[in-house]
């Protein structure tokens, strides 16, 4: 396995919508590698969620796994939400936006249907921080970012402040 490099905002490839994947590619030792190396580079950074679009792979999929021993790993192949109900905020981070956090109003409980990693259709109810998390990857998907509820005072000011971490760290 390898760890893979993340996108850090403003990078505009984190603003690619993906593509679907072929679901005849799911199986294979090559997208499985893919999954595998997704799931250590969550693990390593750390977080609880990776959109391939993060890792500049702009196809429809993610790794998620909010568990706190990280001994539940979820794959997410061309995810679709189809039902969506009741509101929370929760206050959101991101591998790619590192050291901010910013509230974000989300739906409460989701029912999403995906493919798994196995190439088989499958449906979850998800509520709490397990919804949240598959609607931040699934934003990701589409080209957005948390930082994208903010203001735009507030969205300019991460920008500047990420900007200033980039340049402390190349120095």
């Amino acid at each position: 396995m390898a760890q893979l490099p993340i996108l850090e905002f403003p990078d505009p490839r984190l603003r690619t919508k993906a593509v679907p994947v072929d679901p005849a590619q799911v199986t294979g030792a090559e997208f499985q590698r893919l999954l595998d190396d997704m799931f250590e580079t969550m693990y390593e950074a750390p977080g609880i969620g990776l959109a391939a679009s993060q890792v500049d792979v702009h196809q429809r999929f993610m790794v998620i796994d909010v568990s706190d021993e990280k001994d539940r790993p979820l794959v997410f192949i061309n995810p679709e939400i189809t039902t969506a109900d009741g509101h929370q905020v929760y206050q959101e981070g991101c591998l790619s936006v590192p050291g901010i956090f910013a509230d974000v109003t989300r739906a409460n409980q989701i029912t999403v249907k995906a493919i798994g990693r196995d190439g088989q259709p499958f449906e979850l109810a998800a509520d709490g921080l397990l919804a949240v998390c598959i609607q931040h990857e699934m934003d990701h998907l589409e080209g957005k970012l948390f930082v994208d509820y903010l203001s735009p005072l507030k969205r300019e000011m991460v920008r500047k402040k990420l900007a200033k971490a980039q340049r402390h760290k190349a120095a």
